[in-house]
């Protein structure tokens, strides 16, 4: 076994031990060197262990709020601790460490194999799609070293994938004379449209219109559709899915924005219309908010 493999495997086991005891604050440290002496007798790298274990406490908040987004469907404790420590050493790696020395892909591989190696059957699997999400979000850094596994729910071709319509819009209101625009912040760090999934046979009008409602706390009205895209998102359990989301242009009342409490974002704002072009927004979301802007109606 590859000393940097073995390494994090000690790592694994360490956080395995600090996580069952309640993140005890002196736990990890001496089980990495009674693990690193048990386990890896002749491996070198201790400093290595033990900047990778301190880099995952430290960062823990952040990755653990990730971890919430990229797998919705599984709360934080529902999560095997073997999976969930692998998921933080993944993401410390793919996030924090120097993509010199860890590429992304390495990253995410070693995660793979350590879920493989310590979880359970589905384990890598799962430690896939969430990682794979994320990765996704980063823009896949280093992408041309492609996976060539072949037949699974993560490798099926594009027509092939489940379809997921969602709803969203450019919420706008009047408030002393100006154009204020609710906006949410996810955990990645971007602001972006409100939106939401809508059921079975729902009409798009009306979905967008509840999901809203849940997202933010503000009733709206339709006016105008904006646009439609659709993109790929890798989901722990079902594997790739074709999403399609339909954007609207709609009003409300200007009034406080309550946020649902979800894992993927955190926070709801009114923004004047002159300062979007100072936030942070993905790519395919300024189009839309630029042409929303043109067509709120004058009084």
């Amino acid at each position: 076994m590859a000393n940097r493999h073995l390494a994090r495997s000690v790592v694994l086991q360490s956080l395995f031990e600090w996580d069952f005891r309640d993140h005890n604050d002196g736990i990890l440290s001496d089980a990495i060197g009674r693990n690193a002496s048990e386990f890896a007798s002749g491996n070198s790298d201790i400093k290595f262990m033990e900047e990778l274990g301190a880099g995952v406490v430290k960062k823990r908040p952040e990755i653990d709020t990730i971890i919430t987004k990229a797998a919705p469907d599984w709360p934080l404790d529902k999560i095997s601790v073997v999976d969930r420590n692998v998921l933080r050493i993944g993401l410390y790696e793919l996030l924090f460490a120097d993509r010199e020395e860890v590429p992304a892909k390495v990253a995410i591989n070693e995660a793979i194999e350590l879920a493989k190696s310590f979880g359970g059957e589905n384990s890598g699997k799962f430690v896939n799609g969430v990682l794979g999400s994320v990765y996704k979000e980063l823009g896949e850094p280093g992408k041309d070293a492609v996976s060539k596994k072949k037949d699974d729910k993560f490798n099926v071709p594009f027509d092939k994938m489940p379809i997921v319509k969602l709803g969203g819009a450019v919420v706008f209101s009047r408030h002393e004379g100006e154009i204020h625009l609710a906006l949410v912040h996810d955990v990645f760090g971007r602001w972006t449209l409100s939106k939401g999934g809508l059921e079975d046979g729902e009409d798009v009008k009306a979905g967008t219109i509840r999901k809203i409602k849940e997202e933010i706390g503000v009733d709206v009205k339709i006016l105008k559709e904006l646009a439609a895209n659709e993109y790929v998102a890798t989901h722990p359990e079902k594997g790739k899915l074709r999403k399609q989301v339909t954007y609207f242009l709609a009003e409300t009342s200007y009034g406080p924005l309550t946020l649902k409490k979800t894992g993927g974002l955190d926070k709801a704002q009114w923004f004047k219309a002159g300062e979007i072009g100072e936030l942070n927004f993905y790519d395919d979301m300024m189009p839309i908010m630029a042409k929303a802007i043109k067509l709120i109606p004058k009084k």
